[in-house]
């Protein structure tokens, strides 16, 4: 017993010191606080750089928003939901590759809808739309000491910008209040390759010649076939119906004097939105003038599921939640430490140590191992009165010695003679008695009424003092050998 308190206490104080150690060891990190210069644009984040409140607006509103922490593979994927728009904020903690990228333009000509909020957009994001190209151009970068919950700082010497043209993304739109960090997107028309010069004057007068030729011929079929002949019928067709083409060309919603700020152009069977200031769907600018407005418009688009993309800001699921939980904590340390000291138990209560005891002779030569035995197979038996019986028996037997009686004698004598020399109650004892016999004589009892008729033989004996001391000091030297 010495030796495992100190054990226990041994292993009490290694826990403790490895607590202390912990704690001593442990370093907050302290959180940076949101600048423009590093901003934060996840739906996590509540502070100014972040979009946690468009978020919150859309899910209370009763929209169809998501966080979206998967890779941009499970867009093209069969199984699952699948978003109608994706909506990337700022420049990402983690950078969207070059096949990420493909994966996300294949979504779109599919019929998806990737809404893009940046100054400096990734330019593999912004695929050529037919002749035009779209190019960004920051004028004013933010500086070191600017603080993004100041509107001041943020907006000094900006105007409202009311929308260049009746949109959907403008519906209901009166003035957008962005930045002065607020990029200008251009929108570049691509030169057409021309066509090479001619070639020489011979060759320029032969063709000329066949070109006049052939225009000959052609009119004169013409005038032969718009010519109508008597006595033939003719049908007439309806022109060919066109089927209507999406033009390719960028749209531009919103714009200033150095360029639009909300563009949006069709790409296969989807479209891309790009927006080029942040400031307007952030926590810190979203509720200046229309901006809140503006940024519904231009996440919902369509209706369906909104999904933004936290698996480029940093959030994606990649390992359990409750270790992300405790990441950065003591709490995983001591975990392991504890479950090291766990296998170090179990390893040395398994082995051993010294050479090998012999087990402790118990000696059974006992007369109670008699008596056990036949009560537990009367107990297994449910033979109640077979038990009753010999306890019975032998209390009767006392009783009628203390009587002065022989064994032939009915049980209210009995009683009678018992009650007046030891003043005990005749008829509760004639009772007792009866009940006993009754039950010895297959009278239906249970374990509960056999128990207390045997505790009330038992008490009655004490009370008289019949030989019960003795065989009681006997049982008890018995029990203490063992």
């Amino acid at each position: 017993m010495r030796q495992r308190l100190f054990i226990i206490i041994t292993l009490a104080v290694v826990i403790i010191v490895l607590v202390a150690l912990n704690a001593a060891s442990y370093v907050k990190v302290e959180e940076t606080p949101d600048s423009e210069g590093r901003p934060d644009r996840s739906t996590f984040n509540g502070g100014a750089t972040g979009t946690r409140a468009l978020y919150d607006f859309l899910h209370e509103s009763g929209h169809q928003v998501t966080r979206w922490r998967d890779s941009t593979a499970s867009l093209l994927s069969l199984s699952g939901p699948k978003p109608e728009t994706i909506v990337i904020v700022g420049r990402t903690a983690i950078p969207v590759s070059k096949a990420e990228a493909k994966e996300l333009l294949r979504w779109v000509e599919t019929g998806g809808r990737l809404v893009i909020v940046d100054r400096n957009p990734d330019r593999a994001l912004l695929p050529q739309s037919g002749d035009w190209k779209l190019s960004t151009q920051v004028f004013h970068y933010p500086f070191g000491d600017l603080d993004p919950n100041n509107l001041e700082q943020m907006t000094a010497g900006v105007k409202q910008v009311s929308a260049s043209q009746p949109t959907l993304l403008a519906a209901s739109v009166e003035a957008i209040l962005p930045s002065r960090f607020a990029a200008a997107i251009t929108i570049v028309p691509q030169e057409r390759k021309k066509t090479s010069e001619h070639a020489g004057g011979d060759s320029q007068e032969d063709d000329s010649n066949t070109n006049n030729s052939s225009e000959e011929t052609s009119d004169e079929s013409e005038d032969s076939e718009e010519t109508p002949q008597p006595g033939r019928d003719y049908e007439i067709s309806a022109p060919e119906e066109k089927s209507p083409t999406v033009s390719p060309a960028p749209v531009a919603n919103f714009a200033t004097d150095s360029g639009a700020l909300l563009v949006d152009y069709p790409h296969g069977q989807g479209r891309i939105v790009l927006l080029g200031d942040p400031f307007i769907v952030a926590n810190n600018g979203i509720r200046s003038a229309d901006n809140l407005l503006l940024a519904l418009n231009v996440v919902r688009g369509g209706g369906g599921l909104i999904a933004f993309d936290e698996f480029h800001q940093g959030h994606a699921i990649t390992q359990n939640a409750l270790i992300q939980y405790f990441e950065g904590t003591p709490i995983l340390a001591l975990c392991g430490q504890f479950a090291l000291i766990g296998v170090l138990i179990v390893w040395s209560r398994g082995r051993r140590f010294g050479r090998p005891l012999p087990l402790p002779h118990v000696d059974r030569r006992s007369s109670l191992e008699f008596v056990a035995s036949m009560a537990e197979l009367q107990q297994r038996a449910r033979a109640h009165d077979l038990a009753l019986e010999n306890i019975y028996g032998r209390v009767r037997r006392v009783l009628v010695r203390h009587a002065g009686l022989s064994n032939s004698s009915p049980r209210g004598e009995i009683a009678a003679r018992v009650a007046a020399r030891s003043g005990l109650n005749r008829q509760k004892l004639e009772t007792l008695m009866r009940n006993c016999e009754d039950t010895i004589n297959g009278a239906p009892t249970n374990a509960k009424e056999s128990l207390r008729l045997a505790r009330r033989l038992r008490e009655i004996e004490s009370q008289l003092g019949l030989g019960t001391r003795a065989r009681d000091d006997r049982q008890n030297a018995e029990r203490n050998e063992l």
